[in-house]
Protein backbone atom coordinates (compact mmCIF):
# COMPACT_ATOMS: atom_id res chain seq x y z
CA UNK A 1 0.00 0.00 0.00
CA UNK A 2 1.19 3.84 -0.71
CA UNK A 3 1.77 5.97 2.46
CA UNK A 4 -1.77 7.68 1.69
CA UNK A 5 -3.52 4.66 1.44
CA UNK A 6 -1.87 2.80 4.94
CA UNK A 7 -2.46 6.09 6.50
CA UNK A 8 -6.48 6.63 5.38
CA UNK A 9 -6.65 2.41 6.25
CA UNK A 10 -5.20 3.31 9.73
CA UNK A 11 -7.25 6.50 10.63
CA UNK A 12 -10.41 3.93 9.49
CA UNK A 13 -9.68 1.51 11.87
CA UNK A 14 -9.00 4.35 14.56
CA UNK A 15 -12.34 6.15 13.99
CA UNK A 16 -13.87 2.20 14.39
CA UNK A 17 -12.59 1.53 17.79
CA UNK A 18 -9.15 0.85 17.70
CA UNK A 19 -7.40 3.44 19.59
CA UNK A 20 -3.69 4.04 18.15
CA UNK A 21 -1.91 3.08 21.33
CA UNK A 22 -2.89 0.13 20.57
CA UNK A 23 -2.09 -0.70 16.59
CA UNK A 24 1.40 1.15 18.65
CA UNK A 25 1.32 -1.68 21.32
CA UNK A 26 0.75 -4.07 18.34
CA UNK A 27 3.17 -3.42 15.88
CA UNK A 28 5.57 -3.47 18.50
CA UNK A 29 5.15 -6.60 19.48
CA UNK A 30 5.11 -8.34 16.12
CA UNK A 31 8.41 -6.20 15.11
CA UNK A 32 10.09 -7.37 18.86
CA UNK A 33 9.25 -11.27 17.82
CA UNK A 34 10.00 -10.56 14.09
CA UNK A 35 13.60 -8.81 15.64
CA UNK A 36 13.62 -11.98 17.92
CA UNK A 37 13.89 -14.82 15.51
CA UNK A 38 15.73 -13.07 12.59
CA UNK A 39 18.15 -11.21 14.47
CA UNK A 40 19.10 -12.02 17.97
CA UNK A 41 21.68 -10.44 19.90
CA UNK A 42 22.46 -9.76 23.83
CA UNK A 43 22.81 -6.13 22.83
CA UNK A 44 20.89 -3.60 20.66
CA UNK A 45 21.53 -0.01 19.84
CA UNK A 46 17.60 1.80 18.79
CA UNK A 47 17.37 5.26 16.98
CA UNK A 48 14.28 6.39 18.05
CA UNK A 49 13.07 9.72 15.99
CA UNK A 50 10.54 12.40 17.40
CA UNK A 51 7.75 10.44 15.63
CA UNK A 52 5.30 7.44 15.77
CA UNK A 53 8.28 5.54 14.09
CA UNK A 54 10.18 6.47 17.37
CA UNK A 55 7.24 5.51 18.90
CA UNK A 56 7.72 2.03 17.49
CA UNK A 57 11.15 2.02 18.87
CA UNK A 58 10.43 2.64 22.35
CA UNK A 59 7.75 -0.22 22.30
CA UNK A 60 10.25 -2.53 20.86
CA UNK A 61 12.97 -1.26 23.09
CA UNK A 62 10.35 -2.12 26.01
CA UNK A 63 9.98 -5.94 24.92
CA UNK A 64 13.55 -6.57 23.75
CA UNK A 65 14.78 -5.75 26.88
CA UNK A 66 12.36 -7.90 28.89
CA UNK A 67 13.35 -10.96 26.72
CA UNK A 68 17.26 -10.21 28.11
CA UNK A 69 18.73 -7.84 25.73
CA UNK A 70 20.64 -5.29 26.85
CA UNK A 71 18.83 -2.09 25.24
CA UNK A 72 20.37 1.50 25.14
CA UNK A 73 17.73 4.00 23.02
CA UNK A 74 19.29 7.04 21.29
CA UNK A 75 17.23 9.88 20.84
CA UNK A 76 17.81 13.61 20.53
CA UNK A 77 14.19 14.55 21.74
CA UNK A 78 10.99 12.71 23.09
CA UNK A 79 8.22 12.38 21.29
CA UNK A 80 5.75 15.39 21.61
CA UNK A 81 2.55 13.63 20.45
CA UNK A 82 0.36 10.27 21.17
CA UNK A 83 0.81 7.44 21.33
CA UNK A 84 4.86 7.78 20.59
CA UNK A 85 4.75 9.80 23.73
CA UNK A 86 3.49 7.60 25.79
CA UNK A 87 5.75 4.54 24.39
CA UNK A 88 8.58 7.09 24.99
CA UNK A 89 8.02 7.28 29.45
CA UNK A 90 6.81 3.81 29.56
CA UNK A 91 10.69 3.00 28.67
CA UNK A 92 11.90 5.72 31.05
CA UNK A 93 9.59 4.75 34.00
CA UNK A 94 10.98 1.20 32.89
CA UNK A 95 14.30 2.64 33.79
CA UNK A 96 15.60 2.47 29.84
CA UNK A 97 18.97 4.29 29.56
CA UNK A 98 18.91 6.87 26.65
CA UNK A 99 21.36 8.70 25.19
CA UNK A 100 21.65 11.44 22.26
CA UNK A 101 21.89 10.60 19.02
CA UNK A 102 25.28 11.55 18.36
CA UNK A 103 26.38 9.63 21.43
CA UNK A 104 24.66 6.23 19.75
CA UNK A 105 26.58 3.15 21.28
CA UNK A 106 27.74 0.50 18.34
CA UNK A 107 26.17 -3.15 19.25
CA UNK A 108 25.72 -6.51 17.45
CA UNK A 109 22.14 -4.79 16.54
CA UNK A 110 21.16 -1.64 15.61
CA UNK A 111 17.78 -1.11 15.04
CA UNK A 112 16.22 2.01 13.04
CA UNK A 113 13.20 3.32 14.09
CA UNK A 114 14.12 7.17 13.20
CA UNK A 115 11.87 8.57 10.30
CA UNK A 116 9.83 5.52 8.97
CA UNK A 117 7.32 5.89 5.72
CA UNK A 118 6.65 9.55 6.35
CA UNK A 119 10.04 11.00 4.87
CA UNK A 120 9.84 13.13 1.67
CA UNK A 121 13.13 15.40 2.65
CA UNK A 122 16.72 14.66 2.74
CA UNK A 123 18.17 13.43 6.16
CA UNK A 124 19.34 15.65 8.42
CA UNK A 125 23.12 16.16 8.27
CA UNK A 126 23.20 15.26 12.25
CA UNK A 127 21.42 12.29 11.28
CA UNK A 128 23.23 10.99 8.19
CA UNK A 129 26.17 11.40 10.37
CA UNK A 130 24.87 8.92 13.10
CA UNK A 131 24.05 6.77 10.33
CA UNK A 132 27.23 6.84 8.87
CA UNK A 133 29.52 6.57 11.64
CA UNK A 134 27.34 3.19 12.70
CA UNK A 135 27.37 1.85 9.33
CA UNK A 136 28.92 -1.73 9.52
CA UNK A 137 28.97 -1.96 13.05
CA UNK A 138 26.20 -4.91 13.55
CA UNK A 139 23.07 -6.57 12.13
CA UNK A 140 20.38 -3.68 10.79
CA UNK A 141 17.02 -4.37 11.45
CA UNK A 142 14.71 -0.92 9.85
CA UNK A 143 11.21 -0.57 11.11
CA UNK A 144 8.87 -0.13 8.63
CA UNK A 145 11.25 1.38 6.00
CA UNK A 146 14.99 2.44 5.88
CA UNK A 147 15.30 6.11 7.25
CA UNK A 148 16.18 8.05 4.19
CA UNK A 149 14.15 6.07 1.70
CA UNK A 150 10.75 7.19 0.45
CA UNK A 151 8.38 5.01 1.12
CA UNK A 152 6.16 5.64 -2.12
CA UNK A 153 8.68 5.46 -4.52
CA UNK A 154 12.12 4.06 -3.15
CA UNK A 155 14.29 7.16 -3.93
CA UNK A 156 16.77 7.76 -1.86
CA UNK A 157 16.73 10.59 0.58
CA UNK A 158 19.72 9.74 2.26
CA UNK A 159 22.34 7.43 2.53
CA UNK A 160 20.72 4.50 4.59
CA UNK A 161 21.70 1.54 6.23
CA UNK A 162 21.23 -1.19 4.14
CA UNK A 163 18.97 -3.50 6.10
CA UNK A 164 19.18 -7.44 7.04
CA UNK A 165 15.47 -7.03 8.01
CA UNK A 166 12.86 -4.58 7.65
CA UNK A 167 10.07 -5.06 9.40
CA UNK A 168 7.04 -3.13 8.05
CA UNK A 169 3.34 -3.10 9.25
CA UNK A 170 -0.25 -4.13 8.03
CA UNK A 171 1.50 -4.48 4.15
CA UNK A 172 4.54 -3.24 2.27
CA UNK A 173 5.35 -0.48 0.90
CA UNK A 174 6.25 0.63 -3.10
CA UNK A 175 9.49 1.67 -1.70
CA UNK A 176 10.57 -1.24 -0.39
CA UNK A 177 11.02 -2.94 -3.76
CA UNK A 178 11.04 0.05 -6.33
CA UNK A 179 14.30 1.90 -6.59
CA UNK A 180 17.02 1.65 -3.93
CA UNK A 181 14.44 -0.23 -1.46
CA UNK A 182 15.65 -3.51 -3.69
CA UNK A 183 18.53 -3.03 -2.44
CA UNK A 184 18.44 -1.76 1.69
CA UNK A 185 15.74 -3.63 2.55
CA UNK A 186 16.96 -6.94 2.89
CA UNK A 187 14.47 -9.85 3.94
CA UNK A 188 11.02 -7.84 4.49
CA UNK A 189 8.85 -8.88 7.56
CA UNK A 190 4.94 -8.00 7.19
CA UNK A 191 3.25 -7.52 10.53
CA UNK A 192 -0.41 -7.37 10.66
CA UNK A 193 -1.46 -4.80 13.25
CA UNK A 194 -5.21 -5.41 12.91
CA UNK A 195 -5.77 -2.90 10.32
CA UNK A 196 -8.50 -4.09 7.53
CA UNK A 197 -6.53 -3.37 4.34
CA UNK A 198 -8.08 -3.04 0.83
CA UNK A 199 -5.81 -2.12 -2.02
CA UNK A 200 -5.18 -2.45 -5.62
CA UNK A 201 -1.54 -2.09 -5.61
CA UNK A 202 -0.20 -6.09 -4.90
CA UNK A 203 2.94 -7.57 -5.54
CA UNK A 204 3.11 -10.53 -8.12
CA UNK A 205 2.75 -14.21 -6.63
CA UNK A 206 3.25 -17.70 -8.49
CA UNK A 207 0.23 -18.15 -10.30
CA UNK A 208 -2.42 -20.93 -9.95
CA UNK A 209 -2.31 -22.19 -13.54
CA UNK A 210 -4.41 -25.29 -14.57
CA UNK A 211 -3.55 -27.91 -16.84
CA UNK A 212 -5.20 -28.94 -20.10
CA UNK A 213 -8.01 -31.11 -19.84
CA UNK A 214 -7.61 -34.49 -20.96
CA UNK A 215 -9.80 -34.74 -24.19
CA UNK A 216 -8.21 -31.19 -25.28
CA UNK A 217 -6.43 -30.38 -28.62
CA UNK A 218 -4.08 -28.10 -30.11
CA UNK A 219 -6.58 -25.30 -30.78
CA UNK A 220 -8.44 -25.62 -27.12
CA UNK A 221 -4.77 -24.87 -25.81
CA UNK A 222 -3.89 -21.10 -27.42
CA UNK A 223 -3.22 -20.41 -30.63
CA UNK A 224 -1.14 -17.53 -31.05
CA UNK A 225 0.20 -15.31 -33.77
CA UNK A 226 3.53 -13.68 -33.98
CA UNK A 227 3.84 -11.57 -36.53
CA UNK A 228 7.57 -11.57 -37.54
CA UNK A 229 9.62 -8.98 -37.53
CA UNK A 230 11.56 -7.84 -40.89
CA UNK A 231 14.02 -10.13 -42.52
CA UNK A 232 17.22 -10.90 -40.24
CA UNK A 233 16.07 -10.30 -37.36
CA UNK A 234 14.31 -13.49 -36.81
CA UNK A 235 16.03 -14.39 -33.93
CA UNK A 236 13.40 -11.96 -31.96
CA UNK A 237 10.61 -13.55 -33.11
CA UNK A 238 11.60 -17.34 -33.31
CA UNK A 239 12.41 -16.74 -29.54
CA UNK A 240 8.46 -15.03 -28.90
CA UNK A 241 7.17 -18.16 -31.00
CA UNK A 242 9.14 -20.72 -29.01
CA UNK A 243 8.61 -19.06 -25.33
CA UNK A 244 4.70 -18.67 -26.32
CA UNK A 245 4.39 -22.86 -27.32
CA UNK A 246 6.45 -23.24 -23.81
CA UNK A 247 4.54 -21.53 -21.60
CA UNK A 248 1.40 -24.06 -22.58
CA UNK A 249 0.08 -22.79 -26.08
CA UNK A 250 -0.96 -25.22 -28.18
CA UNK A 251 -0.11 -24.08 -31.70
CA UNK A 252 1.85 -20.61 -33.03
CA UNK A 253 1.74 -19.25 -36.31
CA UNK A 254 4.32 -16.71 -37.52
CA UNK A 255 3.06 -14.18 -39.99
CA UNK A 256 5.91 -13.38 -42.71
CA UNK A 257 6.87 -13.48 -46.14
CA UNK A 258 10.04 -14.65 -45.22
CA UNK A 259 11.47 -17.55 -46.83
CA UNK A 260 14.41 -17.95 -44.27
CA UNK A 261 14.95 -20.91 -42.19
CA UNK A 262 12.15 -22.25 -39.15
CA UNK A 263 13.36 -21.07 -35.57
CA UNK A 264 11.93 -24.63 -34.89
CA UNK A 265 9.89 -27.81 -36.33
CA UNK A 266 6.82 -26.90 -34.04
CA UNK A 267 5.97 -23.50 -35.33
CA UNK A 268 4.31 -22.66 -38.32
CA UNK A 269 4.93 -19.86 -41.08
CA UNK A 270 1.98 -18.14 -43.68
CA UNK A 271 2.88 -15.27 -45.13
CA UNK A 272 1.40 -12.05 -44.60
CA UNK A 273 -1.88 -12.15 -46.66
CA UNK A 274 -2.35 -15.49 -45.50
CA UNK A 275 -1.91 -14.86 -41.74
CA UNK A 276 -4.36 -11.42 -41.82
CA UNK A 277 -6.69 -14.01 -43.06
CA UNK A 278 -6.27 -16.41 -40.22
CA UNK A 279 -7.31 -13.65 -37.82
CA UNK A 280 -10.92 -13.80 -38.44
CA UNK A 281 -10.71 -17.03 -37.41
CA UNK A 282 -12.95 -17.41 -33.43
CA UNK A 283 -10.47 -19.84 -32.64
CA UNK A 284 -7.05 -17.21 -32.50
CA UNK A 285 -6.39 -16.88 -29.20
CA UNK A 286 -3.75 -13.47 -28.84
CA UNK A 287 -1.04 -12.11 -31.67
CA UNK A 288 2.07 -10.70 -30.49
CA UNK A 289 3.68 -7.64 -32.64
CA UNK A 290 6.71 -5.62 -32.09
CA UNK A 291 9.92 -8.40 -32.08
CA UNK A 292 12.51 -7.93 -34.29
CA UNK A 293 10.17 -5.34 -36.35
CA UNK A 294 11.00 -2.05 -37.78
CA UNK A 295 8.77 0.57 -37.17
CA UNK A 296 8.16 0.73 -41.20
CA UNK A 297 5.14 0.20 -43.58
CA UNK A 298 4.26 -3.49 -42.82
CA UNK A 299 4.42 -2.99 -39.07
CA UNK A 300 1.67 0.28 -39.97
CA UNK A 301 0.03 -2.03 -41.94
CA UNK A 302 -0.66 -4.79 -38.80
CA UNK A 303 -1.29 -2.73 -36.51
CA UNK A 304 -4.04 -1.62 -38.37
CA UNK A 305 -5.54 -4.79 -39.35
CA UNK A 306 -4.96 -6.15 -35.07
CA UNK A 307 -6.95 -3.13 -34.28
CA UNK A 308 -9.76 -4.33 -36.97
CA UNK A 309 -9.82 -7.91 -35.17
CA UNK A 310 -9.62 -6.51 -31.61
CA UNK A 311 -8.05 -10.03 -30.72
CA UNK A 312 -6.05 -9.95 -27.33
CA UNK A 313 -2.58 -8.04 -28.43
CA UNK A 314 0.83 -8.23 -27.05
CA UNK A 315 2.96 -4.56 -28.48
CA UNK A 316 6.68 -4.75 -27.86
CA UNK A 317 9.65 -3.27 -28.81
CA UNK A 318 9.68 -2.21 -32.92
CA UNK A 319 6.25 -2.12 -32.92
CA UNK A 320 6.28 -0.01 -29.51
CA UNK A 321 7.43 2.98 -31.63
CA UNK A 322 4.24 3.51 -33.95
CA UNK A 323 2.05 3.95 -30.81
CA UNK A 324 0.85 7.23 -29.39
CA UNK A 325 0.21 7.98 -26.20
CA UNK A 326 -3.97 7.91 -26.75
CA UNK A 327 -6.34 4.68 -26.04
CA UNK A 328 -5.68 1.94 -28.46
CA UNK A 329 -9.02 0.56 -28.65
CA UNK A 330 -8.12 -3.05 -28.25
CA UNK A 331 -7.25 -5.42 -25.72
CA UNK A 332 -3.72 -5.21 -25.06
CA UNK A 333 -0.65 -5.42 -23.31
CA UNK A 334 1.97 -3.21 -23.78
CA UNK A 335 5.59 -4.14 -22.58
CA UNK A 336 8.52 -1.28 -22.87
CA UNK A 337 11.54 -0.70 -21.33
CA UNK A 338 12.03 2.63 -19.97
CA UNK A 339 13.59 4.50 -23.36
CA UNK A 340 10.52 3.18 -24.89
CA UNK A 341 8.34 3.98 -22.16
CA UNK A 342 9.94 7.86 -22.34
CA UNK A 343 9.40 7.76 -25.98
CA UNK A 344 5.91 6.99 -25.98
CA UNK A 345 4.95 8.93 -22.54
CA UNK A 346 7.33 11.15 -21.57
CA UNK A 347 10.47 10.48 -18.85
CA UNK A 348 9.33 7.59 -16.37
CA UNK A 349 10.51 10.11 -13.60
CA UNK A 350 11.04 9.00 -9.82
CA UNK A 351 7.71 7.97 -9.18
CA UNK A 352 7.65 4.80 -11.54
CA UNK A 353 4.06 3.29 -10.11
CA UNK A 354 2.19 6.67 -10.85
CA UNK A 355 4.07 7.01 -14.49
CA UNK A 356 2.89 3.23 -15.48
CA UNK A 357 -0.56 3.91 -13.70
CA UNK A 358 -1.42 6.71 -15.97
CA UNK A 359 0.00 5.08 -19.00
CA UNK A 360 -2.70 2.66 -18.44
CA UNK A 361 -5.55 5.26 -18.02
CA UNK A 362 -4.27 7.17 -21.15
CA UNK A 363 -4.27 3.99 -23.49
CA UNK A 364 -6.74 1.92 -22.31
CA UNK A 365 -4.38 -1.09 -21.91
CA UNK A 366 -2.02 -3.14 -19.41
CA UNK A 367 1.08 -1.48 -19.40
CA UNK A 368 4.12 -3.71 -18.49
CA UNK A 369 7.09 -1.32 -17.65
CA UNK A 370 10.54 -3.98 -17.49
CA UNK A 371 13.14 -2.77 -15.29
CA UNK A 372 14.88 -4.36 -12.31
CA UNK A 373 11.16 -4.66 -10.28
CA UNK A 374 8.90 -4.74 -13.08
CA UNK A 375 5.65 -2.79 -13.00
CA UNK A 376 2.40 -3.74 -14.47
CA UNK A 377 -0.65 -1.17 -14.90
CA UNK A 378 -4.66 -1.81 -15.39
CA UNK A 379 -6.63 1.03 -16.53
CA UNK A 380 -9.08 0.46 -13.95
CA UNK A 381 -6.47 1.68 -11.22
CA UNK A 382 -5.05 -1.75 -10.62
CA UNK A 383 -1.21 -1.95 -10.26
CA UNK A 384 1.44 -4.76 -9.60
CA UNK A 385 5.08 -4.93 -8.69
CA UNK A 386 7.44 -8.24 -9.88
CA UNK A 387 10.36 -7.93 -7.82
CA UNK A 388 10.23 -11.48 -8.06
CA UNK A 389 13.74 -11.33 -10.55
CA UNK A 390 17.26 -12.12 -11.40
CA UNK A 391 20.47 -9.74 -12.58
CA UNK A 392 20.44 -13.36 -14.96
CA UNK A 393 17.50 -11.47 -17.11
CA UNK A 394 19.38 -8.51 -18.59
CA UNK A 395 20.41 -10.53 -21.73
CA UNK A 396 19.47 -10.30 -25.38
CA UNK A 397 16.10 -11.42 -26.15
CA UNK A 398 15.13 -11.84 -22.52
CA UNK A 399 12.10 -9.01 -23.43
CA UNK A 400 11.28 -11.16 -26.52
CA UNK A 401 10.85 -14.25 -24.44
CA UNK A 402 8.56 -12.02 -21.89
CA UNK A 403 5.75 -11.01 -24.76
CA UNK A 404 5.43 -14.27 -26.31
CA UNK A 405 4.60 -15.94 -22.64
CA UNK A 406 1.78 -13.31 -21.62
CA UNK A 407 0.75 -13.93 -25.73
CA UNK A 408 0.48 -17.83 -24.23
CA UNK A 409 -1.60 -17.19 -21.41
CA UNK A 410 -3.98 -14.69 -23.55
CA UNK A 411 -4.59 -17.16 -25.62
CA UNK A 412 -5.38 -19.68 -23.08
CA UNK A 413 -8.13 -17.19 -21.44
CA UNK A 414 -6.50 -15.90 -18.93
CA UNK A 415 -7.25 -11.93 -18.60
CA UNK A 416 -4.87 -9.06 -19.86
CA UNK A 417 -3.86 -8.01 -16.33
CA UNK A 418 -3.41 -11.47 -14.82
CA UNK A 419 -1.64 -12.48 -17.70
CA UNK A 420 1.08 -10.21 -17.31
CA UNK A 421 1.25 -10.49 -13.76
CA UNK A 422 1.30 -14.13 -14.01
CA UNK A 423 4.28 -14.23 -17.49
CA UNK A 424 6.51 -11.30 -15.44
CA UNK A 425 6.62 -13.74 -11.96
CA UNK A 426 7.05 -16.86 -14.12
CA UNK A 427 9.63 -15.19 -16.22
CA UNK A 428 12.02 -14.11 -13.13
CA UNK A 429 11.30 -17.31 -11.61
CA UNK A 430 13.17 -18.73 -15.34
CA UNK A 431 15.75 -16.30 -14.52
CA UNK A 432 16.74 -16.96 -10.56
CA UNK A 433 16.88 -20.83 -12.50
CA UNK A 434 19.12 -19.35 -15.07
CA UNK A 435 22.01 -18.25 -13.39
CA UNK A 436 25.64 -17.30 -15.10
CA UNK A 437 26.14 -17.59 -18.79
CA UNK A 438 22.28 -18.13 -19.58
CA UNK A 439 21.35 -16.88 -21.99
CA UNK A 440 17.51 -16.39 -23.72
CA UNK A 441 17.16 -19.45 -25.61
CA UNK A 442 18.11 -21.45 -22.11
CA UNK A 443 14.89 -19.24 -20.47
CA UNK A 444 12.27 -20.49 -22.98
CA UNK A 445 13.76 -23.85 -22.20
CA UNK A 446 13.64 -23.51 -18.46
CA UNK A 447 9.78 -23.08 -18.76
CA UNK A 448 8.65 -26.36 -18.89
CA UNK A 449 10.43 -27.04 -15.48
CA UNK A 450 9.20 -23.83 -13.83
CA UNK A 451 5.50 -24.15 -15.06
CA UNK A 452 5.96 -28.25 -13.73
CA UNK A 453 7.03 -26.79 -9.76
CA UNK A 454 4.11 -24.97 -9.70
Amino acid sequence: MTVAAMRAAEAAAIAAGTSALILMERAAAGAARAILAYAPARRATILCGPGNNGGDGYGIALLLSAAGVTVTVAADAPPMSEPAATMAQRWRDHGGAVVALADAPPAPLIIDALFGIGLSRPVPEDVQAVIDRLRGVGRVVAIDIVSGLHADTGQCLGEPFAAELTVAFGAAKPGHVLGDGASVTGRLAVIDIGVPLASTLRLTAPPRLVGPAPDTHKYARGWVMMVEGTNGHGGASGLTGLAALRCGAGLVTLASDDAGPMPALALMRRSDEEAAALLADPRMGAVVIGPGMEADARARGWLRRLQWAARPTVIDAGALRLLNASTLGIPAVLTPHEGEFAQLFGPVGSDRLAAVQAAAAKTGTVVLLKGRATIIAAPDGRAAINAHAAPWLATAGSGDVLAGMIAALLAQGHPLFESACAAAWLHGEAGRRLGPGGIADDLVASLPAVLSSL
